[in-house]
């Protein structure tokens, strides 16, 4: 086991524990062994193998004989026996939104509910309302949040598919059958939600991949097996679909099984015209079925006399008919980004000091970092109130000092308060760098109330940024209401940039917005909103919505040199 699987064992017994109503203490030891494991710099196995563990603090002897039990053998006996003790179903009540394991508890003690259909019929019947800590407005939203799991069950978020998408890549690479392989689908074309993983490779030798390809150490189940396509699960629960095809066909199958599926049939609608027949297997000559030769996805748009068009932007939303004119945006890469920000320190929430996080930004080639921690009235976050300020202030002065070709930017993520004003006086606020103006409560604000909220914001002239503009969490928590068509218009009055917040969590602005706020003109900020030192890896996925929003270097402000950021 890694340290992300410990770290999960570690949570879900915690969990367990909290069901049982166990002694709070070992509760939180495990809760705080779980964090400990995942920030690790370490390897976890090279600790364990030279007997280590105890070095990481609140890791006592029986935790560290257990976990040394999970890192050596995969399992844990003790792990496997509490689980034992509940029915199974319960696992699947804490993934509702405001279903905590004490609550579960009160539900199974006193209605003896062990499954998701179970607690909806309890729900509709009015069964809840009348438990201890419970009542009409619980009830209400627990039953809106097994709507939302009904809805989003086997989905995942694009980062935690593209993860387990990489792993097996790497694995497949070493199968000396595997000519060409690709990640295809939704997930190539970056899509926030993903369902399945699909996976493309080129060979002359299918029976043999597929041998291969079952022999993977971490599947829950093969549910078909053939010489061309391969279903199976892995053990997060997401399923894969591995397709082989000749070295001959793959540039034209990895366009077909790209997708999107309108895309697809737009492409061959404007291939039919042109006398050409367009599939997986090929582009062919209507006239007499003979095979246009393409060694690349590039071939296959040349020969239809077309740009090549970026698998994040084939969705059928213009993009056909801008690559025929030659007119398709040089889109943003990575290496454009050369500025961070959105960052929390260990000021607020965050769990790394100004200093670290500043040195990892420098050593990953940034030339700026802006340091965002949370506001005051976020108090759940450790905000700053005006004397943390000054300190941090200072504290970023003496650490410039010891940078040069690099600068560490006075920045805040301010409150958006529910009337729209902000949580500190203009004196404060003009001692920042840029300010990051964000919605944290709330949300439940109708459409006029909330549009107003903000609107009032972006109307303070010391906002810079507007932070995760619909405040949405995937799979979790839909968008607040917002009329975006007139926040645009305020941003773009007000000269406020739009923040595409790459958490994968959010992801938002989403992608369908972007195009239409870049061809107002408005500026974007791409930032990871990231807590530690990990979060950096954030910024990939708010590029590749960057990428599918078809937006270019000059449409984020964040690839400028600092001095014209600032």
């Amino acid at each position: 086991m890694d340290k992300k699987e410990v770290s999960v064992v570690l949570e879900e017994i915690a969990l367990l524990l909290e069901m049982k109503g166990d002694n709070p203490f070992k509760i939180r030891a495990y809760t705080n062994a779980a964090r400990s494991i995942e920030l690790l710099d370490q390897d976890i196995e090279e600790l364990v193998a030279k007997g280590r563990l105890g070095e990481i603090k609140g890791i006592g002897k029986a935790l560290q004989e257990k976990i040394e039990e999970l890192v050596t053998t995969g399992t844990l006996k003790y792990y496997e026996d509490l689980k034992q003790s509940f029915p199974k179903g319960l696992f699947e009540l804490l993934k509702i939104p405001g279903l905590g394991p004490k609550r579960v508890k009160i539900i199974y003690d006193n209605l003896g509910i062990t499954t998701l259909e179970e607690l909806e019929y309890a729900c509709n019947e009015n069964r809840l309302a009348g438990l201890p800590g419970f009542g009409y407005k619980t009830q209400e939203n627990i039953l809106n949040g097994i709507e939302n799991f009904k809805e989003y069950k086997d989905k995942f978020l694009f980062s935690e598919a593209y993860r387990e998408a990489e792993i097996l890549i790497e694995y497949l690479k070493t199968c000396e059958f595997v000519d060409y392989i690709d990640i295809a689908g939704s997930l190539r074309r970056k899509k926030e939600i993903i369902k399945d993983i699909d996976i493309l490779v080129g060979s002359d030798h299918g029976e043999k991949v597929m041998d291969f390809f079952v022999n993977f150490t971490h599947i829950k189940e093969v549910v078909a097996k053939g010489t061309t396509k391969t279903s199976l699960r892995l053990e997060s629960g997401i399923a894969v679909d591995l397709r082989v095809v000749s070295t001959k066909q793959y540039p034209y199958a990895l366009h077909h099984f790209t997708g999107s599926k309108e895309h697809n049939t737009a492409m061959r609608h404007y291939a039919k015209q042109k006398n050409i027949k367009m599939n997986e297997y090929g582009l062919f000559n209507v006239s007499d079925n003979s095979l246009i030769l393409c060694y690349s996805e590039e071939d296959i748009f040349s020969t239809l006399g077309m740009q090549y068009i970026p698998p994040e932007i084939r969705e059928n939303t213009g993009e056909i008919e801008i690559a025929l004119k030659n007119q398709l945006p040089d889109f943003v890469i990575f290496d454009d980004i050369i500025g961070i920000l959105h960052v929390h320190s260990n000021y607020s929430d965050g769990r790394c000091a100004i200093s670290e996080l500043a040195e990892y930004a420098y050593k990953l080639g940034y030339k700026y970092i802006g340091i965002s921690d949370h506001s005051k009235s976020a108090s759940y976050a450790h905000g700053l109130n005006e004397e943390d300020i000054m300190q941090q202030h200072e504290e970023i002065d003496r650490l410039n000092k010891k940078f040069s070709h690099f600068k560490i930017l006075k920045g805040i993520e301010v409150d958006i308060l529910k009337n729209g004003s902000l949580d500190y006086n203009t004196e404060v606020l003009e001692s920042f760098d840029f300010v990051i103006a964000s919605v944290h409560s709330n949300f439940s604000m109708n459409k006029e109330e909330m549009t107003e909220r903000i609107l009032k914001a972006m109307d303070n002239p010391y906002v810079t940024i507007l932070g995760h503009p619909t405040g949405r969490l995937l799979l979790s928590r839909p968008a607040y209401e917002i009329e975006m068509e007139k926040v645009f218009q305020k941003a773009l009055e007000n000269g406020v940039a739009i923040e595409i917040n790459a958490n994968p969590h959010r992801l938002d602005l989403d992608w369908r917005w972007c195009r239409r706020a870049k061809d107002l003109g408005i500026k974007f900020a791409i930032c990871p909103d990231t807590h530690d030192l990990e979060g950096f890896s954030h910024m990939q996925y708010g590029v590749g919505i960057a990428r599918k929003g078809w937006l270019e270097k000059g449409d984020i402000i964040n690839c400028y040199g600092v001095d014209n950021f600032i």
